[in-house]
């Protein structure tokens, strides 16, 4: 299948997830009450932690968090290039993700690819999504299609090579395959807190950005191609 790929249809990309408040003592009452119950679940493998201790964690679950930044890359000729959405206002940024994807993604010829997308970010967009009362794009809606009318592309998932145990981060093979690592400024863990209390989106946004350039670059590698060139990133 790789062999066949054409990259020019596929759309790379990324999210960026944080708790929905900006600490447990700011949850409603009742949502309060429902992540009490998820970590009840949660302190089975971490049995020191209250439910306080443990909200740190509440933005890779789509019920208790939200999506601040979603980044997309895609090659055009020689350019590889880059456009983020992100803001405070969920809604606001994913009705205009969800229209690009209508406009520009909803051909039987494109794709969507990202690292552990099929896990994480595909659903979790689908789902916030509907949260915030917006139509999912064909090209994310998977209800009701076959295996193979489903247009997602996971690089861990290729990875795997039918092994469903086994789990190999970005990072990992970002190093195996001699690419330059995205992790050069936070990760992942770090987002919430550089939401919430530095109030910084634009370097999370340039964090994701780079994660996007680099599933990008590993699905090359993947194909025996040669990496994009620095030279020839168009972050718009």
């Amino acid at each position: 299948m790789l062999h066949d790929l054409e990259l020019e249809n596929v759309l790379f990309l990324d999210i960026e997830t944080v708790p929905a408040f900006a600490d447990f003592g700011q949850l409603p009452a009742h949502f309060k009450r429902l992540w009490e119950k998820k970590a009840e679940q949660l302190s089975r493998f971490d049995a020191d932690r209250t439910p306080d201790q443990l909200y740190e964690r509440a933005g890779i679950y789509a019920e208790f968090g939200k999506i601040v930044c979603v980044s997309c890359g895609y090659e055009n000729g020689n350019e590889f290039r880059i456009k983020s959405f992100f803001g405070d206002d969920e809604k606001i940024m994913l009705e205009e993700f969800a229209t690009m994807l209508n406009r520009h993604y909803n051909s039987q010829r494109h794709l969507l690819c990202a690292h552990n997308g099929k896990e994480f970010d595909f659903p979790y967009l689908a789902r916030r999504l509907l949260v915030n009362g917006i139509r999912i794009p064909k090209i994310l809606n998977i209800a009701g299609k076959k295996p193979w009318e489903i247009k997602h592309l996971d690089t861990m998932e290729l990875w795997k090579f039918g092994d469903y145990k086994h789990y190999t981060s970005l990072e990992l093979l970002t190093t195996i395959f001699n690419i330059p690592t995205p992790k050069d400024d936070i990760d992942g863990s770090q987002v919430g807190q550089v939401y919430w209390v530095e109030k910084d989106l634009e370097r999370i946004a340039t964090y994701c950005q780079k994660d996007v350039l680099t599933v990008a670059q590993l699905m090359r590698r993947y194909q025996g191609m040669p990496l994009i060139m620095d030279a020839n990133v168009r972050v718009l």
